[in-house]
């Protein structure tokens, strides 16, 4: 896997579409939903949809369980989880299961993640089931910002039959691709591109790295 950082839109364009997973029950942050926060003045959610529009050309999948969602941002197809309970791995199900294209899916909760790396995933998509980015966390890739093709739908159902609810657990059923950490480092440091907000000092770290990135590019 070793082409260049950036695919056209245009070639991606209908071939594969992109889902955002807000959590199996919309999981609160502060009395609101985590995504609805804002960094650098902008809500999580919203820097998304554009970093989705700009890397695929439609609009992504919300897959959402609260019963606000379809309010959050208009326009965005919401759709429940479709194995409720299963946590992570039931968005990504929910997500895969949307129609018969191979899916992006990215949490909610991550405001880094760059069109260019939402590109190259899709692109990696035609010739395997799952391609994931390396990470520094403790799995040694990032399942929640990563894309899946139609082949595993039955795969991840077989696993949450079996009680287990990784969100790794079933890569061994299918084809799976690494983008090497050489290789997502082209896109930017790991550690902020896959930055997750949980908590209300993520929130801060997430604008004082904002901010850190805006005067970079200044």
């Amino acid at each position: 896997m070793r082409r260049s950082a950036a695919v056209g839109t245009d070639a991606l364009a209908g071939r594969v579409r992109g889902a955002i997973l807000a959590g199996g029950g919309a999981t609160r942050f502060g009395g609101r939903p985590k995504g609805l926060e804002e960094v650098g003045g902008a809500r999580i959610l919203d820097r998304l949809v554009d970093a989705f529009l700009a890397a695929l050309g439609e609009l992504p999948l919300l897959v959402a369980n609260d019963p606000d969602a379809a309010a959050w941002h208009p326009g965005l197809h919401v759709l429940p989880d479709v194995h409720p309970g299963a946590g992570a791995l039931g968005g990504i199900l929910t997500a895969v299961s949307a129609d018969a294209r191979p899916v992006v899916c990215v949490a909610w909760d991550m405001p880094f993640v760059p069109p260019a790396l939402l590109r190259r995933l899709a692109d990696e998509l035609h010739g395997s089931d799952a391609v994931l980015p390396a990470s520094g966390g403790p799995r040694g890739v990032e399942p929640m910002c990563a894309g899946y093709g139609p082949a595993c739908r039955a795969a991840i159902e077989s696993v949450i039959a079996a009680g287990d609810l990784r969100a790794i657990a079933f890569h061994s059923a299918v084809r799976t691709s690494i983008l090497p950490a050489e290789t997502v480092a082209a896109f930017g440091d790991p550690a902020v591109l896959f930055f997750n907000v949980n908590t209300r000092d993520d929130l801060t770290q997430a604008d004082v790295l904002w901010r850190r990135l805006a005067s970079s590019r200044s």
